[in-house]
């Protein structure tokens, strides 16, 4: 008898996301349990719980969902989870805290539909923050000039030195936004810009960018007003302005949680999957290719 798919959701926050409760039933899961407030050390006794409950030919019938706020705390609960696994004692995993995985994702595949990437010259505007250092890593990986802009030079230096280590060739100089001028002269030499800053927090006038010569497309990951990239509506989706293609949040959103349900539905393929970001891009360029 085939067993059901069980999905067993990790979040280090006081109440386990009833977010990726919802996106999980909507994916298909057969049975989701859930633990929040996770420590570290109850993770290997947790995982353990998953990988000898069923024999090896069927573990990949559970998976495990880390999520939560902190993406700190998801990647160090994902580090824990791997360390856990021995031999063919292991489950698929994927990390997606505070959704940044996905919406990294969805945001750089927007920006490919209407440029090669390769040799793009992008601005990523808070690209310190969890998503903003994902699109970094993303479009670096993709052959990408990444402008990494911080209201610290030295805290955009540090994402330039992780993506660096993590991607051979990566191209990256970091920004400081609080200098005057620097992002506009950023912006006059930019095709893309992506802004990926807290809720709320204006990061560019509209006549800052919109005029821009080179820039073909925009796309701001903030849904609450004011708008990170002024002048484009959360719901936009291929919006033109002059010459620009504009996307919000909410336009960005539904390429978003298309991925985040198909990576869902990927971890039960096999039992040796780990889904991070680079794992999650490639899952929504087979989900835009088909």
């Amino acid at each position: 008898m085939t067993k059901p798919h069980l999905l067993i959701q990790l979040d280090p926050d006081q109440h386990a996301s009833v977010f990726d409760a919802v996106v999980a039933a909507d994916s298909g899961v057969d049975h989701l349990l859930q633990y929040h407030g996770v420590q570290i050390e109850q993770v290997e006794s947790l995982v353990h719980g998953a990988i000898f409950t069923r024999g090896p030919a069927d573990l990949h019938q559970t998976a495990i969902f880390i999520g939560g706020t902190d993406v700190t705390a998801g990647e160090a609960i994902l580090d824990a989870v791997t360390a856990s696994f021995f031999g063919p004692m292991r489950v698929s995993v994927l990390m997606d805290s505070n959704g940044a995985n996905t919406t990294a994702a969805a945001a750089v595949l927007a920006a490919a539909e209407h440029l090669a990437l390769q040799d793009t010259r992008a601005v990523v505007l808070a690209a310190t923050g969890p998503v903003g250092s994902r699109v970094a890593r993303l479009l670096a990986r993709q052959g990408s000039h990444v402008t990494v802009a911080s209201r610290r030079l030295d805290r955009a230096q540090e994402v330039c030195d992780d993506v660096t280590q993590r991607v051979e060739g990566a191209q990256l100089s970091p920004l400081a936004t609080s200098v005057e001028g620097a992002v506009e002269a950023a912006l006059e030499r930019a095709d893309l810009l992506i802004a990926a800053g807290a809720a709320g927090i204006q990061l560019v006038k509209l006549d800052n960018w919109s005029h821009q010569p080179q820039l073909r497309v925009a796309i701001d990951l903030n849904a609450v007003p004011p708008a990170g990239i002024e002048g484009i509506d959360a719901t936009a989706r291929n919006v033109m302005l002059n010459q620009v293609a504009c996307y919000g949040a909410i336009g960005v959103g539904n390429t978003k949680m298309k991925i985040h349900k198909a990576a869902l539905r990927y971890l039960f393929q096999t039992n040796d999957q780990v889904l991070n970001a680079e794992e999650v891009y490639a899952i929504g360029q087979d989900i835009l290719s088909s």
